[in-house]
């Protein structure tokens, strides 16, 4: 271990508050970036790799994996980005690079298991990766993307968790001008999977199970609002949709939203892990070709396809920036959905 040399806010325990401390960041390598973090998204997996609600989490834990910030220092084999360039960093900094999935840009699915930009192993030291809650990360330059110089810097940071992570089925399940989408709730990804679908050329659903957020929905790019409390309103979008993003966070019955799935459409879970209950009807999915998959992020080129997506169609998330000494109440504010729709911390805060 060598000598703690950046300020960052973290936690020591599942039952700690965040609060600051000094971590260890490596020197910069010749294929290395380094970067001053301006901002970084704040996303569910953080909460939960800070509570340890997912089992698994080291601590001392620094989360954060929607990272903006600027180049201060490249390595010497370094052609990617240069000092002063606008760079992000997403959910991964590392993967073996050498595998089936990584070798067909998939390194999110790397078979011997990607490095996370938190609470995973650093392949150089060997010791924890440290997240974006802090005032700078070094990153192997192949996981560091380009940001477009139209987009808002701050709004940009959540396109690299729940940007992606809904970018990813979309390209997937191959939506495009006339694809019928549907999106299952309405928070950091659903608001971000809607105007992704929106921005490819589909005709976009919300599914929500009350009602009130259809002024939302529809200035988010929404063509329709469903109630899917109401069994009538169910009933006449039976059979509609070529693809559905579900990304509810907790355990919920999915089978009253296959039904609305079109012969060989398929409904994808990009929120929730865990076991479906109540049990998953297959008769439906025989007897109409229909597929429940999951999906997790996006690889790298991925990544990259998305922020061009965004800076051509000028897409961000809609933010709520707090100072990183708020982080605290921002997580208890993220568990009832009290904000519109992602959190993002100025890191100019951890400054002062």
């Amino acid at each position: 271990m060598g000598t703690p040399n950046t300020k960052a806010f973290g936690t020591a325990s599942p039952e700690a508050a965040l609060q600051q401390m000094q971590i260890e960041r490596r020197t910069v390598t010749p294929k290395d970036i380094e970067i001053e973090i301006l901002y970084c998204g704040v996303c569910h997996s953080d909460l939960h790799t800070a509570r340890n609600d997912w089992g698994g989490t080291i601590y001392p834990a620094v989360p954060g994996h929607e990272i903006v910030g600027k180049v201060t220092k490249v390595g010497a084999e370094v052609t990617k980005l240069k000092v002063g360039d606008f760079a992000a960093v997403g959910c991964l900094v590392g993967s073996c690079g050498t595998c089936d999935s990584c070798q067909h840009d998939l390194e999110q699915y790397c078979l011997n298991g990607f490095v996370g930009t938190y609470n995973g192993k650093d392949k150089h030291s060997g010791t924890q990766t440290f997240g974006g809650y802090s005032e700078r990360i070094v990153v192997d330059e192949h996981f560091v993307l380009k940001v477009p110089a139209n987009l808002d810097l701050a709004a940009t940071a959540p396109l690299l968790c729940a940007g992606i992570t809904t970018w990813s089925p979309l390209r997937h399940w191959k939506v495009g001008k006339g694809s019928k989408v549907a999106i299952v709730g309405l928070g950091g990804l659903g608001h971000m999977a809607i105007k992704l679908a929106k921005g490819l050329g589909a005709e976009v659903t919300l599914f929500s199970r009350t009602p009130g957020k259809e002024k939302d929905a529809i200035r988010l790019g929404a063509d329709a609002v469903v109630i899917s409390t109401d069994a009538d309103q169910m009933s006449k979008v039976k059979g509609k949709f070529d693809l559905i993003i579900d990304t509810v966070p907790y355990v919920h019955d999915v089978n009253p939203y296959v039904a609305t799935l079109n012969i060989s459409g398929t409904l994808v879970l990009v929120g929730y892990l865990g076991g479906l209950e109540p049990i998953l009807n297959t008769v439906p999915m025989i007897l109409g070709r229909k597929a429940v998959a999951g999906s997790l992020i996006g690889g790298i080129a991925e990544t990259q396809e998305m922020l061009d997506f965004c800076g051509e169609h000028n897409i961000v998330s809609d933010i709520e920036i707090i100072n990183m000494q708020d982080i605290n109440e921002a997580y208890e504010r993220m568990l009832k959905s009290d904000v519109r729709y992602r959190f993002v911390i100025d890191m100019a805060s951890l400054k002062q």
